[in-house]
This record gives C-alpha cells, sequence and structure tokens, in this order.
C-alpha cells in the first residue's frame, strides 16, 4: 500500500509546532481506534458508516475528490476516444470511487477477522497468470508483482500468501504520526508480509534485489513516483510518472515483471488479472530498457483501470500537467519514444 504522508518539513513556531502534533496524535489515536473497535462491530454496521462516510466527503468535493476527477476524467476520455466527458457520468464514477475507497479501508480494518477460507473463496483470478505467477516461483525465480492502487491490494496480499508464495517483501511510504506507519507495519507483518520503508532505512532496492535472486516474491504498488526518481511514461494518452522500481529491479535481477490489476466483485468479493511476463529488451541502454518495461506496464494498467473505473483509488496528481512546477524542475522528463510495446 501507498499513502501520502506529507513532508515533515521544518519545525515552524513553537504553536504551528504544537498544532501539528496535537494534530498527528489524534490521527494516530483514530486509526487505533479504527483498529480496535470496527473488527468488534456488526459488519452491515461498519459498512453503512463507511459508505456514509464516503458519500460526504464525496458532496463536499474537497481537492481530492478534485483531482479524482480530473484523472478519471482522462480514463473515460481514453476509453470512449472522445474529448467530450458527460460530467454527471464523471460525477457518478467519481461516487463510485469514494465507495470504493470507503470499502478498501473498511476491510483493511477487518481483515485480520476474515476467515482465510473466505480471502480464498472470494478470489477470482485469471488461470493462466496465476498458473504462471507460481510457476516461476516453484522453479526458484523471483517475481515482482507491480500493481496500481485498485481494489483491496492488501486482501490481494493476503490470498497470494496463503496460496503458496509463504511470504513477500513490500515497500511502505512512511506515515505520520510515526504510530500509524508502526501500527500498519504490523498489521501487514500479521498477515505474512516483510515490510521495507521508503524512507529513513537501509535503502530498499538492495533489500529487494537481494529477496529476488533468493526466488521470492515483491509486491509493489508503483502508478505514482513517490522518490522523484520514477519513469516518464504515457498514461491514457498524457504524460505521467510512475515509479520505475519495477523495471529496474527486473533489469537488475533476472526476475520476473508481472503488472496485475485488482478490483472488488459484488458486494463481496475480489477479482483480479495477473498479465504475462514483461521481457527485458535485448537492446538499449539500461534507462531505455526500464522506460520501455514501464510503458508495457502501464499498458495493462490502462486496461484493468478501463475496464474498472470505479475501483481505481487515485486521489494524488499522478499526470505530469497536474504535477507541482517546483517538483517538475527537479526531476529529469526524457521525451516518450512512442506508446511502447
Amino acid at each position: 500500500m501507498t499513502v501520502s504522508a506529507g513532508s515533515a518539513g521544518s519545525a515552524g513556531p513553537p504553536a504551528g509546532g504544537f498544532a501539528r502534533r496535537l494534530s498527528e496524535r489524534l490521527t494516530g489515536f483514530a486509526y487505533q481506534l479504527g483498529w480496535k473497535m470496527i473488527c468488534r462491530l456488526p459488519q452491515s454496521w461498519a459498512r453503512w458508516a463507511f459508505a456514509e462516510a464516503a458519500d460526504i466527503a464525496w458532496r463536499r468535493q474537497g481537492p481530492k475528490v478534485q483531482v479524482l476527477e480530473a484523472n478519471l476524467h482522462r480514463v473515460l476520455s481514453y476509453r470512449d476516444h472522445t474529448p467530450d466527458v458527460d460530467g454527471q457520468e464523471l460525477r457518478a464514477l467519481s461516487r463510485q470511487v469514494m465507495q470504493s475507497y470507503a470499502r478498501y479501508w473498511l476491510e483493511t480494518f477487518r481483515l485480520p477477522v476474515i476467515p482465510v477460507a473466505r480471502i480464498m473463496s472470494g478470489m477470482h483470478i485469471n488461470a493462466e497468470g496465476e498458473a504462471e505467477l507460481f510457476a516461476n516461483l516453484k522453479a526458484g525465480r523471483g517475481v515482482i508483482i507491480a500493481l496500481p492502487h485498485m481494489g483491496n491490494f492488501e486482501q490481494a496480499g493476503a490470498w497470494v500468501i496463503n496460496r503458496g508464495a509463504g511470504s513477500f517483501t513490500t515497500v511502505v511510504e512512511r506515515l505520520r504520526p510515526e504510530s500509524v506507519y508502526e501500527a500498519f507495519v504490523r498489521f501487514r507483518e500479521g498477515l505474512g508480509m516483510e515490510v521495507l520503508p521508503l524512507t529513513g532505512g537501509r535503502s530498499p532496492f538492495g533489500i529487494l534485489a537481494q529477496r529476488l535472486r533468493a526466488g521470492k516474491l515483491v509486491c509493489l504498488v508503483s502508478d505514482r513516483d513517490l522518490t522523484e526518481s520514477g519513469v516518464a511514461v504515457e498514461f491514457f494518452g498524457e504524460r505521467a510518472r510512475i515509479a520505475a522500481g519495477p523495471a529496474a529491479l527486473a533489469i537488475q535481477t533476472g526476475a520476473a515483471l508481472m503488472p496485475v490489476g485488482t478490483w472488488f466483485e459484488g458486494d463481496d468479493d475480489w477479482g483480479a488479472h495477473i498479465y504475462p511476463e514483461i521481457p527485458v529488451p535485448p537492446s538499449g541502454t539500461r534507462a531505455e530498457k526500464v522506460a520501455q518495461m514501464s510503458q508495457q506496464m502501464a499498458r495493462n494498467w490502462e486496461q484493468a483501470i478501463a475496464e474498472h473505473p470505479e475501483d481505481w483509488h487515485m486521489l494524488q496528481r499522478v499526470f505530469t500537467a497536474d504535477l507541482d512546477p517546483a517538483r517538475l524542475s527537479r526531476v529529469q522528463v526524457p521525451p516518450l519514444r512512442g506508446s511502447g510495446q
């Protein structure tokens, strides 16, 4: 999972520092209360409460919902081959996304009490992708699963662990307050994941490479560039920046890079599609290979998102045209070389 945590920044004046610390403590308390209380509430009550909260946020149409709708406008325009997107359709879709996002959080809080048998029986996945994934792992070859922020990838992680992967390694953004970050780490470790911080520790790339060379599974949510070292791709007809790590790791270690899309099916089940391995190009510089493989990864995500736009929880800016100009000045954005394959 990747959740925007903001930047620590400078300490600022004492009053501002106190307000920030108080806000962080309240946030930490809310998350801890959520994990303790929601697992004890009847599921129907909890689902109603989360759905109501999602509708309130949607009706307010705050900055994040506006960013969400700008992202969804691209999806609809690209999918339907028209620059004219019906406003009512867009608003209806953004409401569906907020409901889907609320379901993700509800299930995340409740995942420790969902029976493993339910997690396994409720997952609907393409058989050929599942077979290719586990054939690689059985042969001792590492696999990189690269996902967008879709559906419930926490549940998908629990599924793949119980399906036979045993465990996998992932990277998460360090949240503030620290208590929330530590709670999420404990939660994921309790499911069987190895969690590496994006910042504030050893370089995760080296550890991930070690795991892949040992024939292990690595899962990375990668449809946002959090490090200012991402790669430019064409995404829904526009330039966007995504994480370069999955392709770079595949080139470095020889592991299989397999994009995945996840979504919700009905009120209680989940769906996923594992796409075929993206091979390392036979020629070109390392940067060119990373760009080509990342472009194909984006193409696979486009397909999954276009088929299930209501489950793409992208409330952050991902398209270059929307990014902060000051941030863009700190990164190098190479020209796109066509759409890639």
